[in-house]
Formats: C-alpha cells, structure tokens, sequence
C-alpha cells in the first residue's frame, strides 16, 4: 500500500445491497472482517434478492483469489480488477481481509454474538495499525452503527455509490410552468393541426434551454395552453397540446382529471408511444385510481393490451410467500388493498343494481391478473399493460429485473411515493423508483409525472399536510 490512500472497512450491509461495492472505491484499498464473511456466509441461502447479492459477492472475491493465484498473496492484498462484465471505472485498490484475534478493546467485544462490536473493534486495529499514513473509514448503510462509530471517534460514513442524485429536491418532476413570456421568447415557431385534429408547434432551441421528451409544459395563466414535448433535437423541439381529460364527456373509464397534473398523468398513460410511465405523489394523489382507469379503458374498450398485469414492492419483496394459503392471487391480496378499493370506485357501484355490478366485476376481474415479485425472474410479457405499485422499496437491481420483464407491445407503469419507503437501507436518493425516473428522464418512449395535490377528500388532503 502507498501513502495518501484511505482504507474503507465495510459493513456486511454495504455487500448484501451493492455487491459491486468491492469496486467502487477508486484507488483506495478495501478491508473486509472476518465477521463480515461470516454473515455473508449466514445468508447465502434462499431465493431473495440479498441472498443473490450476497452469492454475487463470493464469486467476486473467489474469481480475485483466482486471479491473484497462491493464498500467500493474500498478505499484500487481492488486486480490485473487476469483471469485464462489469461496467465500472478502473480500480487501482486492493482488498484486504482482517482476521486479528487481539484482546485489545475487550469492552467492544464482551459480547461476541455482536456483529457491529466486532467490525468496530477492526476499525479500532486498523486505525492504531495505520494511523501514521493511512485514514480508516468505516462504511456503512446502518445509521446505529455509524452513530456508534462516532462516539468512539471512527471515521464512519454512509455507502453514497448508489445514490441516483445527492437531493431529492433535485429530481426531475415531468412537468413546467411557463408564463406568457413563452411565446415571446420563441417567436420564430411553427403551427400546424394533424389529422385527428390534435395541434402542434415546433420551436428552434435557444442557448441554455432544457426540454425532455414527454415533459409537460404548461403555458400561461389558469387557464393557459398544457401541452406535451414529444420531439426533442440539438436545434428544435415540438410539442402537443394536450388533451383536457377534465370533462365528464373525455372521461376514461367514468374517471375526469381534477387538475392539471392528473391530466398530464392521463395523457401519458393513454399514450401508445410512451411504453414507460413513472408516477409519484403523496396519499391521495390519484396514482393508483388513474393508472388502473387507464389501463381498463386500453385493455376493455381500446383492445390495446390483452390484460393487466399488478404487482407491488412489499416489504418482504422476493422471498417466498408459501406460507399464505390459496393460490398466487391469493397470498397477494393482503397486500392489494389498493387495488380491490380503486376497483369498487371504477365499477360504479351505486348504478346498475346487484346484478349489473356482479358482471362487471367478473368482467374486469378476468381481465386483471396480480402477480407475486417472486416468480418474476425468466418471464416476458407480451401485450400487457403492467402496474408496478409501491415502486419506492424497490433496489435499483429489482427495478431493472421488472423493467427487463416486459416483451413487444407492453407499457410498464411504475407508482409510488419515495417519502413512505420501508425497505431497510434504502433512502429517497438509491430507491429504484428514484432511479428510473433519473435514468429514463432523456428516453423518447418514456414519460414522469410527480403529483402534487391530494384529490382523495378533503378530509385526507388536510392529514397530509398537518400530520
């Protein structure tokens, strides 16, 4: 090892969320404790996405070892040279395993069923080791852990590689508002109405300006111009008016947008050219109630898709649901509340009589099918209009082993709202939801909407404030 380099000890958390967390440390050197391999090894059995992680990461280290050749080279380190597989910046670092049995800081580990005593007491060695040459910083997603650090004056910090953005307050919303001055500042536009008599206007780009396809604009006063940008370029971009979904006589599937936002929503969910949707707002937005309209009105009366697909993110998210009884819609319904209340208001209960809401329930029933996250992996869906609900406890990797699942002809929305997530270690900023929306903003099949203004009663849109 060479001066100025800074040694990262790891948390087993940190391997079992990223496992190429080995590699993302540049030219510094990585250490990893014994105890931290022993809980790798605890939890390499199942089927869910940490034990996955956590076999990834032992065939990493076992194809370093491999690499490096004879166990005696694992004094001096294990070179950090990725897989080729992996698309990641070159490493200089090297990786280290700590195995000091010293008695020393014997209060740290009085208690030796304490995994995080454990790893503190090797940032303790490791620091007294070093301390001439070398900074030893503890990384961790276990905020207790790094607290505990602090008061024993270790450097700690948080796993920071996966985050898709430092603020949440900079994350892309879908939408502008523009003034008046619009139509000033690109004078020089054309106009023109398609056949289905929807108007466009294309406009010549200006220094500085920043447009992405499907955003939505809105342009002027109350009752100003909403309009989509669908075609985007170096020197010009073009946008649609978009359609006022607001009037009981547009409405789809017996459901009106109450506000601009939610109309925007509608607009992209209705769109056959946007095969990826992202929704995300607080309680009461309407995410859920508008997808699924959306979805009943292009699978019942437009026949785009054959049928809707759902599925949502539970806390337990990949691992077996066995223990439920019934078939795979079955062990799903307690966690498809959502759903089966949306359902109760697009089935318009109060008309038709018993008889008459009975047969458009077994209608739409046979036409919405709920999937378990479980059994994703290996299968393509064709024609399909999918719902992903509770997108926000999705990892990046499980948001990227859903997207890959969809086949010719399917639209995937995904909904959620990143202030209510309950996976452990995952944040604002490394939600897979948060992930999409920050990949996909500059796709042109691709559209996000973020839904500001509780519609679900008044009663609900004041908690939400005030709570």
């Amino acid at each position: 090892m060479t001066d100025n380099k800074r040694l990262y000890v790891l948390d087993t958390n940190v391997l079992m969320h990223d496992p190429t967390a080995l590699f993302r440390f540049e030219e510094h050197d990585v250490y990893i404790p014994m105890v931290v391999l022993e809980e790798l090894d605890a939890a390499k059995k199942g089927l869910s996405e940490v034990s996955r992680n956590v076999r990834q990461v032992s065939r990493f280290i076992s194809d370093l070892m491999q690499a490096a050749g004879d166990l005696g080279s694992l004094g001096d380190g294990l070179p950090l040279q990725h897989p080729s597989a992996v698309e990641l910046p070159k490493t200089s670092g090297r990786l280290f395993f700590h195995n000091n049995p010293d008695a020393s800081d014997e209060h740290l580990r009085s208690n030796g069923t304490l995994a995080d005593n454990r790893i503190l007491h090797a940032v303790i060695e490791l620091r007294t080791q070093y301390q001439q040459s070398h900074e030893v910083v503890l990384v961790s997603k276990d905020i207790n852990l790094r607290i505990k650090a602090r008061i024993l004056n270790l450097p700690a910090e948080d796993y920071e590689n996966d985050k898709a953005l430092d603020d949440l307050s900079l994350l892309y919303h879908g939408y502008k508002t523009l003034d008046e001055g619009f139509w000033d500042q690109y004078e020089n536009l054309e106009s023109w109405t398609t056949e289905t008599g929807q108007t466009w206007y294309r406009c010549q780009r200006q220094p500085g300006d920043q447009w992405y396809p499907n955003q939505c604009l809105k342009i002027g006063s109350r009752h100003g111009l909403e309009a989509i940008v669908k075609d985007v370029s170096d020197s010009q971009f073009s946008f649609r008016v978009a359609d006022d979904l607001r009037q009981e006589s547009h409405a789809v599937w017996s459901i009106q947008a109450r506000n601009t936002e939610q109309n925007f929503a509608l607009n992209l969910l209705l769109d056959p050219d946007v095969d990826f949707i992202t929704l995300m707002g607080t309680a009461g937005t309407g995410k859920t109630l508008l997808t699924l309209a959306a979805g009943l009105a292009q699978v019942m009366d437009m026949k785009r898709y054959s049928e809707i697909i759902m599925t949502r993110a539970t806390v337990s998210v990949g691992d077996e649901i066995g223990y439920l009884p019934g078939t795979e819609e079955e062990k799903m319904n307690p966690w498809m509340g959502a759903l089966h209340d949306n359902l109760e208001v697009l089935t318009n209960p109060l008309e038709g009589g018993d008889w008459a809401r009975q047969a458009t329930q077994d209608l739409i029933n046979s036409k919405i099918k709920v999937r378990s996250m479980s059994f994703m992996r290996g299968r393509t869906f064709l024609h399909r209009f999918v719902i992903i609900d509770e997108a926000q406890n999705l990892t990046p990797k499980q948001m990227k082993t859903l997207l890959t699942r969809a086949g010719p002809g399917t639209k995937m929305i995904c909904i959620g709202n990143v202030e209510q997530i309950d996976t452990p270690y995952l944040t604002e900023t490394t939600s897979g939801l948060t992930f999409a929306v920050e990949r996909f903003q500059h796709w042109d099949y691709s559209g996000h909407i973020t839904l500001q203004r509780g519609e679900r009663s008044r009663l609900a849109d004041f908690a939400s404030k005030v709570l």
